[in-house]
Parts: C-alpha cells; structure tokens; sequence
C-alpha cells in the first residue's frame, strides 16, 4: 500500500502531498480510492473517518481488513451525510458487526428523511456507473442502504480511546449544516473533509465547497487554522502534511474569497439569471478538469446551491 506522492518534498525526502490510498502517519491510513477515500486510524480501538460511494464499499473493506487483520473497527464518524461521504455506511456496518456509526443531531434528523434517503440513492447510484469506469477491478460495487446513527455527537465533545489518544469532535457548518470535523491532538491530524474546501487532481485551484452558508463556512476556516496541524485530511483527491496542511487551510481561506468575487461579477453580467451563472462558472472549473472529477449531477446541485446563495447575499444594481 504504496503511497504516491504530489509536491514539494520535506528537509528528511518525505512526502507532503499525498494523492493515493495507504499509510500517511503512523497508525494513520488513507483507504478507498483516492477519488473518495476514508481515513482510518488504527489502535485498541480502531475509527473509520466517512464511508465515501457506496459503490466503493469493498475497497474501503479490502483496506481496511489489510490493516487490521482480523481485529474490528470500532467506530465510524461521520463529517456529514451527503451521498459520498457515508453512501458505504451500512455496507460497513454489516462488514464489521457492533461498529458504531456518530454523526451530528442534525445528520441524524436527516437520515430519518425519505426525500433524502430517495436523492442519497440516486447520486450513489450514477456515482457507481463512474466506480465501475474508474476501477473495474474490484469485486463487487455495493449499492446504498438506509442506515440509523448509533451515537449522536456534540460540538465540543471529546471522544476518548484506548492508549490515550482523543478525538475533539468540532462543529464546522458552510458545507452543510450537520458538518463537523475531527481533530486528533496528540497526532495533530485533522479530518476536516469540505469544510476547507477540494483540492484539484491536476492544479493549485482549490474548489470553494460552502452549499448552506458563505459566512458559517469561512467563520469554520478561521476557527480550525488556529488549530496545529501536521495531518490535514479534506473530503477528496489529496491528503497534506507538514508545511502544506496548514497553508492549504490558508490558501483555501483566499480561494473562498476568490470564488464570491467571481460569483459576484458572473451574476452581475447575467442579470442574477442563476441558470447562466450556473453554466458560465461550469465551464471555467468543471468542464477543464480532466476526469477523475465529481459526477456532473452531483457537481451541478452543489454549484447551484452556493450560486443561489450568493444571489441572496449579494446587492443587486
């Protein structure tokens, strides 16, 4: 489980962009795919971080039984519920009996929606059309599955593991509302998924990922780069450590600014029409970059709804 490496290296040759699955830090895994990857860390008491496509449920379990052997996971946390980060939740529940999944309040009320159920379905199921493309190769491509959360999380809780590690468990809504991040402090690791927006594949561009609120989102920035950390983990394409886990906080922090400003100008030239907002922003982030991307469907509701929001925000002339 080899890890690829993207960047500038460290005084010691160590990698500091990591665009693949395998071991990042001690006790510390990328596992999946490196399109929509899970993090595990290892110990007495083993944690998933998200369950990413549904469709990618073996590879997460392949990974995952590599590196624990026979022992189980413990516990799945959850950044979110949207369709690729827990789209393999229930697959891996029935893979590892009495693994508990927790979540926030919020993501709890959501998972109890047929409406939500009904769209989490859907866009995991274009998604596998994609799995299959992108790694024919695995044995099986899971479908999803409604599932409960078994532990309910709170902003400022600490979950305490065996052989002294914790998990601060930090609220961080902009994405969505249920979001929350995880720090490790005697690690310094932190799985923050979207809340610091994607890095791109094949670029420095960073995508803006606020869907519910500009202002939540960049206000939960501001509060996890105060936080030391030397293991950044976002929700796709890459995993940063040294140096660049810290400046990509701040380079995303600019990068949201960016994006309001585009916004702002695109709206104005198209009368706040949303529809041409929509397509003229397409084609200058999604349409150039090369595949693996996210599925088009699932790209356009999230760029609809953070265009919306502008729209909302911003003074028309």
């Amino acid at each position: 489980m080899l890890i690829r490496g993207r960047g500038a290296a460290g005084p010691g040759g160590e990698t500091l962009v990591h665009t693949a699955t395998g071991k990042v830090a001690d006790d510390f895994y990328v596992t999946g795919t490196p399109e929509v990857h899970g993090y595990l860390l290892d110990g007495d008491q083993p944690v998933i971080f998200d369950a990413g496509f549904a469709a990618f449920g073996a590879a997460y379990r392949r990974d995952i039984d590599r590196i624990l052997g026979h022992r189980r996971p413990h516990t799945l946390l959850l950044t979110h519920v949207h369709f690729d980060h827990c789209g393999a939740a229930r697959y891996l529940q029935r893979a590892y009996p009495g693994m508990q999944v927790a979540a926030s309040a919020r993501a709890a009320d959501i998972l109890r929606r047929p409406g939500a159920l009904e769209l989490m379905d859907r866009l995991n199921r274009q998604a596998g059309e994609l799995a299959r493309q992108w790694h024919p190769d695995l044995p099986e491509y899971p479908v999803f599955e409604p599932f409960a959360v078994d532990r309910v999380l709170a902003d400022g809780e600490v979950i305490e593991l065996a052989g002294g590690l914790t998990i601060e468990v930090i609220a961080t809504p902009g994405h969505t509302w249920d979001f929350l991040s995880y720090y490790i402090p005697q690690r310094r690791i932190l799985v923050a998924s979207e809340a610091v927006g994607c890095p791109d594949f094949t670029s420095d561009h960073i995508v803006t990922e606020f869907l519910v609120d500009y202002q939540a989102y960049v206000d939960s920035m501001a509060r996890l780069a105060r936080l030391e950390v030397e293991v950044l983990c976002p929700g796709h394409g890459m995993v940063m450590t040294g140096r660049h886990a810290a400046d990509f906080i701040a380079r995303s922090q600019v990068a949201a600014g960016e994006f309001k400003d585009r916004i702002a100008v695109l709206l104005a030239e198209e009368g706040f029409d949303l529809e041409r907002t929509v397509a003229r922003y397409k084609a200058e982030e999604w349409d150039r970059q090369p595949y693996p991307k996210q599925p088009e469907p699932a790209y356009l509701l999230n760029l609809t709804a953070r265009v919306r929001h502008l729209a909302e925000l911003l003074p028309k002339a």
